[in-house]
């Protein structure tokens, strides 16, 4: 599905962004991987660059300085129309705002905070740059999950904070939530009990849209990243879990036919 660049209704996911430490070599591996170029800007918050799939902007790529060791992985950042309220709220309801609100020269507003379960996530109100201009198409983001615990300790507080009204997915198997905003589907949390990564901790997880997970899978590798979860059949299409070679993990998806 491809979409216009449009001022997206609050709680809905409006970016992907990744902080690494080698730049370079990171545009490298997702410019062969997804066919990205790349246009530097904004450089208030430092280097950064900003995704482009044939010309229509997907994600951003930003360098952290030498001295910050931060986990490296993909997170997602979330519409408001008010990132000092959303901030503020955030707070309120058990989690944390490690950065911001602050502006990003003419392009938006923002904030990096992470919910009581300590999963991160940005809040983007656009001035300029309304966020990503395309997805759900090979090289573009296909959907976000929010993977965790149990979805009671984290489906309160992303209710209250962002507005989500929530639909269950009736399995005896799975504990999953979808997330919704207007009616429309935008994200799910999936609980997945002790079978969550000790060294993560709940995390969120950006799923890019290719032709084929296994084709794809392969590249990973032969770029210097390697497979975290084989490709298999689920929900959302034929999946794979990987790293790129710093270390960010996402997955890969090939969607059923629509």
């Amino acid at each position: 599905m491809t979409e216009a660049a449009a001022r997206r209704a609050p709680g809905t996911p409006c970016w992907v962004s990744l902080m690494v430490h080698d730049m370079a070599a990171t545009q490298e591996f997702y410019g062969a991987l997804f066919g990205w170029e790349f246009r530097p800007g904004p450089q208030q918050l430092g280097p950064y660059a900003r995704a482009l799939l044939d010309g229509r902007e997907v994600a951003g790529i930003g360098e952290l300085p030498p001295d910050r060791h931060l986990p490296i992985a993909w997170t997602p950042y979330l519409a408001s129309d008010d990132v000092d309220g959303t901030a503020a709220s955030v707070r309120q309801c058990g989690g944390t705002v490690g950065v911001g609100p602050l502006d990003a020269g003419e392009a938006g507003r923002m904030a990096i905070g992470s919910d009581p379960s300590g999963a991160v996530f940005g809040i983007w109100q656009a001035a300029e740059h309304l966020g990503m201009t395309v997805t759900g198409v090979p090289g573009a983001v296909a959907w976000n999950e929010l993977v965790t615990r149990d979805t009671s300790s984290v489906s309160k507080f992303y209710q209250s904070v962002f507005g989500y009204t929530e639909e269950a997915v009736v399995s005896a198997d799975f504990d999953c939530l979808t997330l919704l905003v207007e009616g429309r589907p935008v994200a799910s949390v999936q609980g997945v009990g002790h079978a969550l990564p000790r060294h993560r901790g709940s995390h969120w997880m950006t799923y890019f849209e290719v032709s084929n997970v296994d084709e794809a899978v392969e590249r990973v590798a032969d770029l210097g990243g390697h497979t975290v979860t084989a490709a298999r059949n689920g929900s959302l299409g034929r999946v794979a879990r990987v790293a790129d070679p710093e270390g960010a993990e996402f997955a890969l998806v090939t969607s059923p036919p629509s």
